[in-house]
């Protein structure tokens, strides 16, 4: 599993030119699932998220995760994620999963940082034509793979 985690200020996904969820200050988080993917994937990533200290203590230091900084949470599915560049210029998803795959892993992954954020998880629709904004803050993007975990 891949993630693209970024600290915002606020944040919201749109279908159907109706809006599905928004946050305020948090992290806004795609979440892309390969072929082969595994519950222990959710579960090490989920951790990951809930601890990264990317948000300012009182010094302004990066030294606070999102439970001491009590932000929201908003998850969207996006599997170009997985996409290899490898040859050519068009991109191949070969190694994205499937809906029996990747839909029950993405909600995994999202219940399992709810219980370890202590908070709601913010979602989209997986498979719909999403319309994501929001404002980076910092700015500051993670990219994280569950297959590398550095």
């Amino acid at each position: 599993m891949r993630l693209v985690i970024q600290r915002v200020k606020e944040a919201s996904v749109t279908i159907e030119d109706k809006c599905r969820a928004s946050i305020g200050p948090g992290l806004f988080i795609l979440v892309g699932v390969e072929t082969g993917d595994t519950e222990a994937d959710a579960e090490w990533l989920a951790a990951k998220t809930a601890g990264l200290r990317i948000f300012n203590d009182r010094d302004g230091v990066m030294n606070c995760n999102i439970i001491d900084f009590n932000g929201q949470l908003l998850a969207v599915s996006q599997f170009t994620l997985t996409a290899s560049t490898r040859k050519g210029n068009r991109p191949s998803y070969i190694r994205a999963a499937g809906h029996d795959l990747a839909v029950p892993l993405y909600d995994r992954y999202c219940e399992l940082l709810s219980e370890k954020a202590g908070r709601q998880v913010f979602k989209g629709v997986f498979g719909a034509d999403m319309q994501c904004s929001l404002i980076n803050d910092g700015p500051v993007t993670i990219i994280i793979d569950s297959r590398i975990k550095e």
